[in-house]
Formats: C-alpha cells, sequence, structure tokens
C-alpha cells in the first residue's frame, strides 16, 4: 500500500527519554505480543468500568431511596463512553478487539492467529474483572448500606441477585419469571445487530462510516440495545460477562452464579456475530469496492508503522508473505538530532 501522503513519525518532533526509546524496540520485538494484551484489557477495562459504574450508582441509589443519581439512560451512556475511550485509546495497539465474539470472528474470517486469539481472550477478562473490582472498592460504602436495607426489609434473597440489586450491577441475572428461551432471542438479536455494525465499521470501503466514526457508531448502537432491551436481560460480551461474574464469585460466593441463564449471557453473543459477521461478508460487504480516502490513510499509516517496527499486523495470518516485514524499526531521534533538526529549520526560514 503507497504513501501518498506525508510520513512524519512522531520521534521527529517529539524526543523520548532513553529508557522509553529501549522500551519502545523491546515492545516491537520480543513484548509486542503482551503490548497488545495490555491494550485489550485496558480496552475492556474501561468499557465495563463507565458501564459498570453507572449501573451500581444506579441500583444502590434506587434501593437507599436517593432519586435522580441514576437511570437505564445513564448506564447506556455510560457504556456507549467507555467504548469510545477503550476503542480511541487502544485500537492502535491490538486492533481493538475488546470482545470476545470479535476475536472469533477475527479467527474465522481475517485469519487472526489462534495462539494470539487466546491471548486477547484471556487479557479481555482480566481487564473486566479488575474494572468491576475497583467499581466494588470504590462503591463500597453504598453497596454495604444497601445490602444493609434489603436484610432490614426482607428483601435480601429476592433483590440481592437480580437485575436492580448490587451484585445485579456485576454479574447478569436473568429477570424473574422470564422464559430461558425468549432472553436467548433477545440476546442473540441484541448481538447481532452490535456485530453487524462492528463489521460495518471495519469495512474501509463502507463511505458511509470513515474510520473516526467508527467508535461512536457502534458505541451509540451499544446504547441503544441496552436502552431498548437491557431490562429483558442483555449480555453482549463474553468478557464483560465472565470477567464480572467471576469477581462476583470472588466478593459473594457461588450465589453469585446465576444458574442457567449464565451459559446464555456468556456464550449466545459468540453465534450471533459470527452470524452477522458472515451476512455482511456475504451480502453487503465487498473486496472490489475502493477504499475511502480517510480508510486509505488510516491502514496506510497503521499498515506503516508495523512494516517500520517488523511487527505482524493484528488481523492478520502470520502466514501473510505480505506481512513478514525484514525492516528495521525506524531510528528513533535522540534529542540532540531533534534540537539540530529545529535549528535548521529555523535558519532557512
Amino acid at each position: 500500500m503507497p504513501i501518498n501522503f506525508p510520513v512524519v513519525r512522531l520521534s521527529e518532533i517529539s524526543p523520548q527519554p532513553v529508557f522509553m526509546q529501549k522500551w519502545e524496540r523491546l515492545r516491537h520485538k520480543e513484548a509486542h505480543w503482551f503490548a497488545a494484551m495490555v491494550a485489550e484489557a485496558m480496552g475492556v477495562f474501561c468499557y465495563v468500568y463507565c458501564g459498570v459504574g453507572a449501573n451500581i450508582a444506579w441500583n444502590t441509589t434506587t434501593i437507599l431511596g436517593q432519586s435522580g443519581v441514576g437511570s437505564l439512560l445513564t448506564v447506556g451512556f455510560g457504556y456507549a463512553i467507555g467504548i469510545v475511550l477503550a476503542i480511541t485509546v487502544c485500537f492502535a495497539t491490538s486492533g481493538g478487539h475488546f470482545n470476545p465474539a470479535v476475536t472469533v470472528c477475527m479467527m474465522i474470517f481475517k485469519g487472526f492467529p489462534k495462539i494470539r486469539a487466546a491471548r486477547y481472550i484471556l487479557a479481555q477478562m482480566i481487564g473486566a474483572y479488575i474494572a468491576c473490582l475497583l467499581v466494588y472498592v470504590q462503591w463500597g460504602t453504598f453497596i454495604e448500606e444497601s445490602v444493609q436495607v434489603l436484610r432490614t426489609n426482607g428483601q435480601y434473597e429476592s433483590v440481592m441477585f437480580s437485575s436492580t440489586g448490587p451484585a445485579g450491577a456485576f454479574a447478569l441475572y436473568a429477570p424473574v419469571g422470564h422464559p430461558l428461551g425468549r432472553i436467548f432471542v433477545n440476546e442473540f438479536v441484541n448481538s447481532f445487530v452490535i456485530a453487524l455494525a462492528i463489521w460495518g465499521s471495519l469495512d474501509p470501503t463502507n463511505h458511509m462510516i470513515p474510520p473516526a466514526a467508527g467508535p461512536w457508531l457502534i458505541a451509540m448502537v451499544y446504547a441503544a440495545a441496552i436502552w431498548g432491551f437491557a431490562p429483558a436481560s442483555l449480555a453482549a460480551n463474553s468478557a464483560r460477562d465472565l470477567g464480572a461474574r467471576f469477581m462476583a464469585l470472588t466478593i459473594w460466593g457461588t450465589q453469585a452464579w446465576g444458574g442457567h441463564y449464565a451459559a446464555i449471557a456468556a456464550l449466545t453473543n459468540i453465534p450471533a456475530s459470527v452470524t452477522a459477521a458472515f451476512v455482511y461478508e456475504m451480502f453487503l460487504g465487498s473486496h472490489t469496492r475502493i477504499l475511502t480516502p480517510s480508510a486509505y490513510h488510516f491502514h496506510a499509516a497503521y499498515k506503516k508503522y508495523h512494516e517500520d517496527n517488523g511487527i505482524i499486523a493484528p488481523g492478520f495470518s502470520e502466514d501473510d508473505e505480505q506481512l513478514h516485514v525484514t525492516a528495521e524499526p525506524a531510528p528513533i531521534k535522540s534529542t540532540e538530532s531533534y534540537d539540530k533538526g529545529q535549528e535548521d529549520r529555523i535558519s532557512d526560514v
């Protein structure tokens, strides 16, 4: 992919300390897989931290009789903002999966390496677990007070491990009286729509979704799913569900497991996402369309970075000959060379 715009690396305008130069060289060689795992964990952390934080605010203050602190609207926006934060901050390092279903789809349709997929999924669940644990610590006083209120009112058994209880802000639970079949349909359809938005946003030939708009589209589709269908039970992300459920089990024991619904919440979004990716590839996408200008610049810069540093680009097979790059990492200029370059520019003026 030829570069048809000026190539200016950050190292040419912003000098780095020596220890950071050494770390970047290490990160681009032996440790690039670890950096990608950290990015996936951080991305899921951002998304879950914002969403669960909004949810626990709503659940606990409602139990404590404090109105106006939260609502389904704020929960939807919490998750949406977390998704935008995750993609915009962490995408460049890992490719921005942040969902085991997306990783599985990448493995099936884009040749994503299996060993890397396993690492990503593990990192995603760890990110969700840590996010939930921190939210629990930060909201600990409110959680303890709301649990005491539930015990005093004799509602602990019926509310604690439900969608409106303190534990329900972390681990997800089926609404009382809802058949598992309907819950499965709700989970599958919403996950399908979300995955369709993700796959459409990843299509560089989609002129309606430039790269900068993708995070916002995905976030708002996810928020719309929460606003319209979360009361009927919605997980839509295996990492968010399993990471949070393991955290709830850590705090409250086996009562937090969730019964048969746990399998639906954890697994349904994966076949739904694969189905959505299949539908998009079969009927909506096309490899004969040209890239949009913004997508071209985005992918050219992304590919150039990986070529310069000898890294296999996330989303491509390790066996792809076009990506077996032998180029040495781009030299990182020292402070002296940067200052000298600045003096030359000034003298030219």
